[in-house]
């Protein structure tokens, strides 16, 4: 067997060259973020306006219809009603986000793709900014058909456009242009904003109240109706992911590695397009624009469990879902008793993180 038929044989079996000596560590780190998704979701419900701990919100839950009066009714509202449903929004954000981000990066095999420099997110908010501000009279008849999916699927729609024309013009002959890549998304992302800015220009004082807030990134509306419908879709693109590993594994070696070793190239592009545009315009319809989320947690779990997708893929779910819950109880106590956009935060984060990548790669820092 060749060395490289052999290489290529490790990275689908994960048992070497994707994990080498890293898989114990990665099965480590997998455990730990599952203990830390649990204390930060906690953290989320516990922290605020509210005095109610965690282990209170436990305890009423599982004695509620029994007589014991564990929380008050207004402690029961501010839990139940707007707490719950924004910590469940986070986890379901900040995973559809990271996990999407990790896709990306497999499939055009480089670091940098993510949805929100490369223009899905944008394309995703033309979708849900469409619904929001033509929902009531051009797009009515799209509403009350599909009522509370609606704006997700919207979301949805404009992402999937843009991952489709941002593959076929940085694509050719299976191998990605990373410098054509990140300049079609610029593009692209323009365009979508140009457009999204055309409806905002278009929208009522009402609508306009929403959208500054929504643009920036927020979990402040969460409500169940929204976890419900954005989650359905958000948690059936996750649900797949893990299907991927082993072909995104061989893909990184090239495309016709991976196709001498079995693995349905095309159909595998196209899932994954399939799975990313889902995840972000679901996500972005219900938070708005998050951005590098899905740059910063594939990366530095790249860095310390490697890239075996086996296990990079669900532990950038949870550590998708952590970062966001933490970037949102900052939001809220960084300027109390006003909430920052979660967005601001992100990209404060973000943009020194993805210019440090840059200089890496070019080998200015050698870190």
């Amino acid at each position: 067997m060749s060395s490289g038929t052999a290489a290529a044989a490790a990275a689908m079996s994960g048992s070497a060259g994707a994990a080498g000596d890293r898989s114990q560590r990665a099965q480590l780190v997998l455990i730990l973020l599952c203990i830390a998704l649990v204390l930060t979701a906690g953290f989320g419900v516990s922290s605020g306006a509210s005095d109610a701990s965690a282990f209170a919100v436990l305890k009423d839950w599982l004695l509620r219809g029994t007589g014991g009066d564990v929380l008050t009714e207004r402690d029961r509202i501010i839990i139940y009603d707007i707490r719950l449903p924004r910590v469940a929004m986070g986890i379901m954000v900040g995973a559809g986000l990271a996990v999407s981000g990790a896709v990306m990066q497999g499939l055009f095999r480089n670091p940098l793709a993510d949805p929100g420099i490369v223009g899905v997110s944008a394309g995703a908010g033309l979708g849900a900014v469409s619904i929001i501000v033509l929902g009531t009279t051009a797009l009515a008849p799209v509403t009350a058909l599909l009522g509370i999916y609606a704006l997700p699927l919207a979301a949805f729609f404009g992402s999937l456009a843009v991952t489709l024309v941002l593959y076929k013009v940085a694509t050719r002959r299976g191998q990605t242009s990373i410098a054509t890549m990140l300049l079609a998304g610029i593009a692209l992302g323009a365009m979508a904003t140009a457009l999204t800015g055309l409806l905002v220009f278009t929208a009522d004082d009402r609508q306009l109240r929403d959208l500054t807030f929504w643009a920036l990134g927020s979990l402040a509306g969460a409500t169940w109706t929204k976890v419900f419908a954005a989650g359905s879709i958000v948690v059936t693109a996750l649900a797949v992911t893990p299907f991927f590993a082993r072909g995104l594994n061989a893909l990184a070696l090239g495309e016709s590695s991976a196709t001498y070793l079995g693995v349905p190239v095309q159909r595998l592009k196209h899932a994954a397009i399939l799975v990313v545009s889902a995840a972000t315009g679901a996500s972005v319809a219900v938070s708005g624009g998050i951005a590098f989320v899905g740059i910063i947690v594939p990366h530095l779990l790249r860095l310390l469990i490697g890239p075996d997708n086996r296990f990079l893929l669900p532990c950038s779910a949870l550590l998708g879902a952590c970062l966001l819950l933490l970037a949102d109880a900052l939001s809220r106590t960084i300027v109390a008793p006003a909430e920052l956009p979660i967005g601001i935060i992100t990209a404060a984060a973000g943009g020194p993180f993805f210019l440090w990548i840059l200089l890496r790669k070019r080998g200015i820092l050698d870190l």
